[in-house]
């Protein structure tokens, strides 16, 4: 399986040394977690302009995080978002992690915003509201960490809500069987996580500064999840052996 990063932000250099790039946590998640896939990767920086030069170029797409918003008036996020269109409509496979759950929905329709609450960090428990068969191990409760202020608030039309949770309702969904979205981040390792907790400890706010910290003590299920997003890749594209329920 040949998979596109779209790659829409990079850790800071200080951070690199001991956490590697955007793209390298999520090649190290999925090959962790390739089972019989042959997995390679190919890496697209949006934010320097570095799109692909067609849609079929990889097998399937996925979308990282970022600190940008998918509302600035960036030329690349304007490109992001016309690229999403293009593969939506020749429904090739696209996974959206936290800002590509964003970018993906209002591309599509829906439309994003800021939590009323504030931000969310630290491992959240989402609930799981629609079983799906490339959902392998399945779970009715999923732990991730996340870090985002701006979420889903309203998806697009043709979108299922397949997870929610309190503080972000549209916590993950999917379009048909070619798209799926999704605001935490499995990708993350957990010092990672503590590390952006403390760079944005001002912004983010004392109480939920300290509750996000806190939270790392819980395990989380980035294994699963990483499982997940394979089998579903592997659906999408017809090479995946998944059970019927």
């Amino acid at each position: 399986m040949h998979i596109g990063i779209l790659q829409c932000d990079s850790v800071s250099s200080s951070l690199q040394t001991v956490y590697g790039d955007y793209p390298d946590m999520h090649r190290r998640l999925l090959t962790s977690n390739a089972m019989h896939f042959e997995l390679k990767f190919y890496i697209y920086d949006l934010t320097a302009s570095q799109f692909p030069d067609t849609s079929s170029e990889c097998d399937a797409w996925l979308i990282t995080g970022s600190r940008w918003s998918v509302l600035d008036n960036d030329l690349w996020i304007a490109h992001a978002l016309q690229f999403v269109q293009q593969l939506h409509a020749e429904r090739r496979p696209l996974v959206g992690i936290c800002f590509g759950h964003q970018l993906i929905s209002q591309a599509l329709g829906g439309k994003i915003g800021k939590a009323d609450v504030g931000w969310g960090v630290g491992v959240h428990t989402i609930d799981i509201l629609e079983r799906k068969r490339w959902m392998e191990p399945y779970r009715e409760k999923i732990s991730l960490l996340v870090s985002h202020q701006d979420q889903v608030i309203k998806p697009p039309t043709e979108a299922m809500l397949l997870a929610s949770h309190p503080f972000c309702h549209y916590d993950m969904l999917a379009i048909d069987d070619h798209i799926l979205t999704l605001q935490g981040h499995p990708e993350f390792p957990r010092g990672y996580a503590r590390a952006l907790m403390d760079k944005r400890r001002d912004r983010i706010g004392e109480s939920t500064y300290n509750e996000g910290v806190a939270s790392l003590e819980k395990p989380t299920d980035a294994d699963v999840v990483g499982g997940w997003i394979l089998r579903f890749l592997g659906d999408a594209l017809g090479k995946a052996q998944a059970p019927n329920y």
